[in-house]
């Protein structure tokens, strides 16, 4: 059941280029069967690919550079102009590139980049991807993932540290709700904002929850937490988005 005053959002979040830091939104438009406009809209082949961007397709994640493996990923902060497409990449809040992701040679720029940054993490020589309408998501469905505070707060206290909730690369992120309330609405549909999204499944989680994305670290077990306390390593939830609409930060949801 819902705490007082029932769910709100407290946080949008989307990843342009798979691997790389969250952007955070105020306001965002969905639309019916997409993600979050520009949600891993671009990933970054760990050598040679088989990504073809005539003929998109889902391929697992180890094909790219991820958090799961190669965490010195989350050193680096990112930001991303829709217009333009430009990728701007940040370290310790100084500029190390800047340059558009349309262009053979801007893809070029931001590859010599991370060829030099993650040499030892490379099994080639890095290639952007990108195909229009293909979202290099970790799972088939074009979805949004939702993690809740609360739920995070429970796993705080079997951890026995503060647990920043963007290690698990959510969409949304919701206050107000029950301690994983949101699994029960796994095979309902809920309003959130404007917009209405079905909840698919739970979401499997990875070693790449066990990085600190502000610096990088692998400092936690995560889990071996989860599966060691609840018996699963399930956290945060799936959903696809079933009805056009507007969602932004203090919107409610409606279950």
């Amino acid at each position: 059941m819902a705490q007082s005053g029932g769910p709100t959002i407290r946080g949008v979040y989307r990843y342009p280029v798979k691997g790389l830091s969250p952007e955070p939104l105020e306001r965002v438009e969905l639309k019916a069967g997409e993600t979050v406009p520009f949600d891993r809209a671009y990933a970054i082949e760990n050598g040679p690919g088989r990504f073809d961007p005539d003929h998109p397709r889902y391929l697992p994640k180890i094909h790219f550079l991820m958090l799961m493996r190669d965490e010195r990923l989350a050193t680096l902060q990112t930001k991303f102009d829709d217009a333009s497409a430009t990728l701007t990449i940040l370290r310790d809040g100084k500029q190390v590139a800047r340059s558009q992701l349309t262009t053979p040679l801007g893809r070029q720029m931001i590859e010599q980049f991370l060829a030099a940054y993650m040499d030892e993490e490379l099994r080639g020589a890095p290639k952007i991807v990108f195909s229009q309408g293909h979202s290099f998501s970790d799972v088939t469905a074009k979805c949004v993932h939702i993690v809740n505070l609360a739920s995070v707060g429970e796993l705080e206290r079997a951890v026995g540290s503060v647990v920043n909730p963007l290690r698990f690369r959510p969409n949304i992120v919701i206050e107000g709700a029950a301690p994983w309330e949101e699994f029960s609405w796994i095979d309902h549909e809920i309003s959130v904002g404007g917009a209405k999204l079905a909840v698919l499944e739970r979401t499997a989680r990875c070693a790449a929850t066990n990085v600190d994305p502000d610096t990088g670290k692998r400092d936690m077990a995560i889990p071996s937490v989860l599966q060691r306390t609840w018996g699963h390593t399930y956290f945060g939830v799936y959903a696809r988005v079933s009805q056009d609409g507007a969602i932004a930060i203090g919107d409610s949801i409606t279950t």
